[in-house]
């Protein structure tokens, strides 16, 4: 399971960020009306694994903020909006700031605390 840990948490997130933008913009929060909101996300997510995990081969470390936090972010973002203009829905400028803070804040954030956590550990052996 620990090995599948950061992939999870990373989907989790994403299924987070789907569910606060329906509810900040009043939509429902039906199995379907999320799945809509975040495959696209997800999808984005799942190139950014893919591109990290054949770019760095047995030097992948699913733990690290670079490359692969950054690498994850970045491509949930731009694959999701892509995703987003092929499947006509919306991605209005302010959309795309408040996609990139948020899942930078969520995919980024918590790899920079288990990174300080870790530390702290062996510090403190």
């Amino acid at each position: 399971m620990k090995k599948y840990a950061p992939a999870l948490l990373d989907v989790v997130l994403v299924i987070v960020f789907a569910a606060l933008g329906r509810a900040s913009h009043d939509e429902g929060l039906t199995l379907a009306g999320l799945a809509n909101t975040a495959w696209p996300f997800l999808g984005g997510l799942t190139v950014g694994w893919l591109a990290t995990a054949a770019l760095y081969k047995e030097k992948f470390d699913p733990w690290l903020v670079v490359p692969t936090g950054v690498i994850a972010w970045v491509s949930t973002v731009v694959v999701g909006m892509l995703l987003r203009v092929i499947t006509g829905q919306g991605t209005a400028g302010s959309f795309i700031v408040v996609a990139s803070i948020v899942l930078g804040v969520f995919l980024l954030g918590w790899r920079l605390l288990a990174g300080l956590w870790l530390r702290r550990r062996v510090d403190a052996a």
